[in-house]
Parts: C-alpha cells; sequence; structure tokens
C-alpha cells in the first residue's frame, strides 16, 4: 500500500518542515510493516512537498497511526497535508524490462480489471 500527503509550504517555513517531515519519516518507520518511504520536493515548484510511504497491508499503515510516537510525531504534520485522497493500492506494477502484473484488488465488490 502507497501512501502519499502532499504539502504546500513557503519557502520561509520549509527549514522548519523538514525537520517535522524528517521526525515523522522516522516515528513511521519505526512501526511493524513499514517498508520505505521519502520526503519529496517538486523540481518545477519548490513550495510543493511530499511524503510517501510504502506499507505492506492497510492494516499496519492503521495500527502504525495508532502508534504514541507517530500520533506525537507524524500525525499534527500529516493533518497539515492537502485534503485529498491519500491511500492507495496497488493495482499493476512493472519491473524495468518486465511484465506488467496485475493484482486484484482488496476493495470488496470492486473488482480491478
Amino acid at each position: 500500500m502507497l501512501v502519499t500527503n502532499r504539502f504546500v509550504i513557503d519557502e520561509d517555513v520549509a527549514p522548519a518542515f523538514t525537520e517535522r517531515a524528517h521526525a515523522a519519516l522516522a516515528a513511521l518507520a519505526a512501526r511493524p510493516g513499514y517498508r520505505r518511504g521519502q520526503l519529496l520536493r517538486a523540481l518545477d515548484d519548490p513550495r510543493h512537498w511530499c511524503l510517501v510511504t510504502e506499507w505492506e497491508s492497510v492494516g499496519s499503515y492503521r495500527r502504525a497511526l495508532g502508534a504514541f510516537e507517530v500520533k506525537v510525531d507524524a500525525t499534527p504534520l500529516l493533518a497539515e497535508s492537502l485534503d485529498e485522497p491519500s491511500a492507495y493500492e496497488p493495482l499493476a506494477s512493472a519491473e524495468p524490462d518486465g511484465p506488467v502484473v496485475v493484482t486484484p484488488s482488496d476493495r470488496a465488490g470492486n473488482p480491478y480489471r
């Protein structure tokens, strides 16, 4: 499962934002089920940032959000992200020069074809 939280941050507060984002990323990275994460900034507009994390499952992500350290270091930051969908399930993937591998949706009654 992929989680993307997008932010629009004024450049004058970017240093404080990055410090908080690093703490959030560290808190999330310490939780079971965490696979990887990155803090990204847009090349075209440096006010736009994205915190991307990958998880084993939606359950591991939701359990991580309940952890004390995450509530302290990540939840306040995540609450400042743009109000839009942020959790995505993988439905197709491809490795370099590999075939496209389709994965069925976990959503009941809404299969991916």
